[in-house]
């Protein structure tokens, strides 16, 4: 079984982000960036499964700058195989991103789709399904469980009523939550082997598609500062301040 895993590089989640001056995005100039935290998640379920001996070949795959080479090379050392950057400068949004890791699919032909349910930054949780939607694979999202029995894969999902699993035909997508499992850190020799495993690079152009997005960021501005938390000697004078202070009752 090929397994293919999509990262994203984001802005780490220690940073506390910035909003450039003049309102039209976020400040990245000397920004710490990272593998978004649920992209972690996939690779090391990635990786498990290969340790298992259920997955023949991991591949890691990422849509954006050159820069997020780095990204690559962490799953890499994560213990991926080899990796596919979509080298692209433009902002792009999640049915641009997923048209491109459906033609990246193509090329590939894996058994199994694996994505973070959704990327610290846009917040969007829409590319895995966007994915499985174009290229007609059965999803499985919101993962806190997979196993692979007889074929077809089990995916234990965390849905509001509490806990759903689905079983699954390959070639299918998954998408991680939080509880999947915990992602390893790499150690110093992974991480030199990880400097001699291909990585090839490719654009959109190359893969025929069109990222053109008819969507416009307008402005971006931070969340309202909001006053520290007061405490309350009784119920009395909590009931007082909702009523008067706060307004909300």
């Amino acid at each position: 079984m090929k397994v293919l895993v999509a990262v994203k590089r984001v802005v780490d989640f220690n940073v506390k982000v910035r909003v450039k001056a003049d309102h039209s995005g976020i400040d990245l100039a000397n920004v710490k960036m990272a593998m978004n935290p649920f992209c972690e998640i996939a690779v090391e379920e990635a990786v498990r499964l290969k340790e298992q001996g259920i997955a023949s070949e991991v591949v890691v795959v990422s849509v954006g700058p050159g820069a997020a080479q780095e990204q690559l090379r962490t799953a890499l050392a994560l213990g991926a195989d080899r990796a596919v950057l979509v080298e692209t400068v433009d902002e792009l949004n999640a049915l641009a991103v997923a048209k491109l890791l459906k033609a990246v699919a193509d090329k590939e032909q894996p058994q199994l789709l694996i994505l973070g349910k959704q990327a610290i930054d846009s917040d969007n949780n829409q590319t895995g399904q966007m994915l499985a939607a174009l290229g007609g694979y059965a999803q499985g999202t919101f993962a806190s469980k997979v196993s692979v029995e007889g074929g077809q894969l089990l995916v234990t999902r965390e849905v509001d009523g509490g806990l759903q699993t689905v079983v699954l035909n390959l070639p299918a997508v998954v998408t991680t939550d939080l509880r999947l499992n915990e992602p390893r850190y790499a150690s110093l020799p992974n991480i030199m082997k990880a400097k001699k495993k291909p990585l090839d690079t490719t654009t959109p152009e190359a893969l025929s598609v069109s990222t053109a997005s008819s969507n416009t960021v307008v402005k971006v501005e931070a969340p309202a500062s909001r006053s520290a938390g007061i405490k309350v000697k009784s119920v009395a004078e909590l009931v007082e301040k909702l009523k008067n202070e706060a307004k909300v009752i």
